[in-house]
């Protein structure tokens, strides 16, 4: 995929964000779902998208609606450090295929670091235990502010 094209409400994004499938979710609003993604790259690797956006790429976003998702972000991220106490953290943001996106529904990745603990590759880090991410997804969600 490209850096431009029509926006697929079937990807994997889309169909969370409508219920279709579920996921583990950290917190969300009315614009907002940060949700725990389940091939981590860490412990505690959270993603962040926007609910009104059908933006595939930062390039494609609306201004009002990146500022309210950055600012999401950094609101979780704070959250992941105060829950988890990496020595680091990782925010990510992929655009196109050659960019390594691999869902084409605009996205962030706050990926908690640890020096002793190497991080998984970007799309081949294995599937989570469920019951594990909630208990993450708990930890953070009681760190917000």
């Amino acid at each position: 995929m490209s850096l431009h094209g029509a926006y697929d409400p079937d990807n994997i994004f889309g169909k969370i964000l409508r219920g279709d499938i579920p996921s583990v979710k950290v917190w969300e609003d009315d614009q907002v779902l940060a949700f725990m993604d389940v091939f981590p790259q860490s412990e505690g690797h959270v993603l962040v998208v926007s609910r009104t956006s059908q933006a595939r790429t930062i390039l494609e976003i609306e201004p009002d609606v990146l500022e309210r998702l950055i600012l999401a972000v950094q609101r979780t991220a704070r959250a992941v450090e105060k829950a988890l106490t990496p020595e680091g953290l990782s925010v990510m943001q992929f655009n196109g295929e050659a960019g390594g996106q691999t869902v084409f529904h605009l996205h962030f990745h706050i990926v908690p670091r640890w020096t002793d603990r190497p991080m998984k590759g970007h799309g081949h880090a294995p599937m989570a235990d469920t019951e594990q991410l909630k208990a993450l997804a708990t930890r953070i969600a009681a760190a917000l502010e």
